[in-house]
């Protein structure tokens, strides 16, 4: 059996996670994920079990290096009213600097395998779950700190938020806009739930001017 010390386990899994982000699970292929890993299709299966195996193992790796790190990130840098524009601000930065229009792995895999995988999709969910959480509880602390309108429900506004996110992620992906008219696009769909916060001008100040 292969040990995962005969090759970088960091780099294959990196590579493993970028596979299936740009192709998709269903188009990716074993061999595709060998090759781009630098391991052989054996070992693959040896070290990772199989392609489905592999998949759910990149999820958390995505999870990790990229929202949580994100999250967390935000969290550390600014006050509860504020980190809930910081986060929407970054992620329309990133959107239009994706110029391969990849999107969001985990919001990509609640469209095109969650539905047909009902194991993925509580995986996807529990994710997804962590974004709404991260939303809850600034919008709690916000409003105990008297930054936030005690009239929202935090329940109901991290849903809405959660929605908010995705929908910019899912239109994001849409091709044929200039990068200057996709920014209009997606911070209009920002807009209105930022001004239902009452957030302070900054960062939100981009999407509100």
């Amino acid at each position: 059996m292969a040990r995962l010390k005969d090759f970088d386990e960091d780099r294959a899994i990196d590579a493993a996670v970028d596979c299936f982000w740009v192709h998709g699970y269903e188009a990716t292929s074993v061999r595709d994920l060998a090759e781009a890993m630098g391991i052989g299709g054996a070992s693959l299966y040896n070290a990772y079990g199989d392609k489905r195996a592999l998949f759910t193992r990149s999820l958390e790796r995505y999870a990790n290096r990229s929202m949580r790190e994100r999250l967390a990130r935000i969290e550390s840098r600014h006050e509860p009213e504020a980190a809930i524009a910081a986060f929407l601000v970054e992620t329309i930065d990133r959107s239009v600097k994706d110029l391969g229009c990849k999107g969001c792995m985990l919001v990509n895999t609640a469209l095109d395998v969650a539905p047909h995988d009902a194991e993925i999709g509580r995986l996807v969910d529990g994710y997804l779950g962590e974004l709404r959480g991260f939303f809850r509880r600034n919008i709690e602390a916000a409003q105990e700190k008297g930054c936030m309108p005690r009239h929202l429900d935090p329940q109901t506004m991290s849903a809405h938020l959660l929605g908010v996110l995705l929908g910019i992620r899912v239109l994001a992906r849409t091709g044929g806009k200039s990068a200057s008219a996709k920014r209009k696009l997606l911070e209009g769909v920002a807009r209105p739930a930022l001004d239902r916060l009452v957030l302070p001008s900054s960062p939100a100040q981009r999407l509100r001017s």
